[in-house]
């Protein structure tokens, strides 16, 4: 986890100025990864200032049928995760395959104009949250989620295996609700309610009562496989998201 650390580590200098790359139906979450494909030029733009800078972009979720903010611009959700881009490779003149790391959830204070093409805001970073109050409860809470996880995943023998090395091992109740709450088809504002929950403890109970109450179902579906630290694992070339 070392390793993985030092990958998701904000600067020492971070301002919380950040680049917005707002995309519809779409909330990446701390610890997941997620592929994208950027030719936009204005993007195009955002992405070379990133990548001859600290590599962040802030992911965020256009929302309210992408009517226009005060700004002209469409309306995003308060709350963006930083990424930030672990792989880049130009395909061809004006095309860009990325992955980012989800890095961090943050809160919107401010959009600025800072003479960019692209968006800009001023962000609050949202660090997880460990009520001491929890700290007994904190184990059952996470194999109460587990459990219920694994209700609604196929019972295929990579599935079950995947989900058994999640119970073992030693990764934390915050990343655990993370990847669940970015791998399973919630619905968008679920989504971004469960991005918006900095108490981990709380956010893990939502994640409970959203499995339980029988809108996801994936036993006829795809198994969901986990790789390395939790990350969901993607076909190979991944399936690109179009900004």
């Amino acid at each position: 986890m070392d390793d993985l650390d030092a990958v998701t580590r904000l600067p020492d200098d971070f301002d919380g100025q950040v680049r917005l790359f707002p995309l519809p139906d779409l909330v990446l979450f701390p610890h997941a990864m997620q592929p994208l494909h950027i030719f936009e030029p204005r993007y195009c733009e955002m992405l070379s200032e990133a990548l001859n800078g600290d590599h962040l972009i802030a992911m965020s979720t256009l929302t309210g049928a992408h009517a226009a903010s005060i700004m002209g611009e469409p309306t995003i959700a308060s709350t963006v995760c930083l990424g930030k881009i672990v792989s880049h490779a130009e395909v061809e003149e004006g095309r860009h395959n990325v992955l980012l790391v989800g890095v961090r959830r943050a809160r919107i204070i401010s959009e600025i104009d800072a003479g960019r093409s692209f968006r800009m805001a001023k962000v609050d970073v949202l660090d997880d949250i460990y009520p001491p109050t929890g700290a007994n409860s904190r184990a059952q809470l996470k194999s109460d989620l587990l459990e219920a996880f694994g209700e609604v995943i196929p019972a295929s023998v990579n599935s079950q295996q995947n989900l058994h090395d999640l119970m073992a091992g030693q990764m934390g109740l915050g990343p655990i609700t993370d990847i669940i709450s970015y791998t399973l088809p919630f619905e968008v504002e679920e989504k971004l309610q469960l991005l918006g929950e900095s108490d981990v403890d709380s956010r893990a109970v939502e994640l409970v009562r959203l499995l339980k109450s029988g809108s996801i179902d994936l036993q006829s579906g795809p198994a969901v496989e986990f790789g390395d630290a939790g990350k969901k694992k993607q076909e190979f070339p991944p399936p690109f998201s179009v900004n």
